[in-house]
């Protein structure tokens, strides 16, 4: 079980990640959402701010209203945020539930092919 500065640790890097890549943030232009991340194993919940493109910021409580919402036990959630796990594996075997629209759903399956393309 991951603790919630572990997961928060986990979120700060794949935000690194992200804002680092200027493919990733060229395809992404256009993207403004929130995300609400919840660890259904501690009932932790977080939010990551996406602005055009930009993870502006990640919190460690649920604010805003969520365009997506992304379920997973605690250590699932931050083994894929370090890349150490294939977030769309995790989604195709029920281990993580994405609720969002099948475009978001998409994106997000880019952003991570793009990060981390040998996971």
């Amino acid at each position: 079980m991951a603790t919630s500065d572990e997961i928060m640790e986990a979120l700060a890097d794949f935000k690194e990640q992200c804002n680092s890549n200027k493919r990733l943030r060229r395809m992404q232009r256009d993207w403004t959402k929130v995300l609400h991340y919840v660890a259904f194993d501690t009932g932790d919940k977080f939010t990551m701010t996406v602005k055009e493109g930009e993870i502006i910021s990640n919190e460690s409580s649920a604010a805003g209203t969520p365009d997506v919402i992304i379920e997973g036990e605690s250590e699932t959630l931050c083994n894929m945020f370090w890349g150490d796990i294939n977030p769309t594996q995790m989604y195709l075997k029920g281990e993580i539930k994405v609720k969002g629209t099948q475009e978001d759903i998409m994106r997000i399956d880019a952003i991570t092919a793009i990060i981390w393309p040998e996971v």
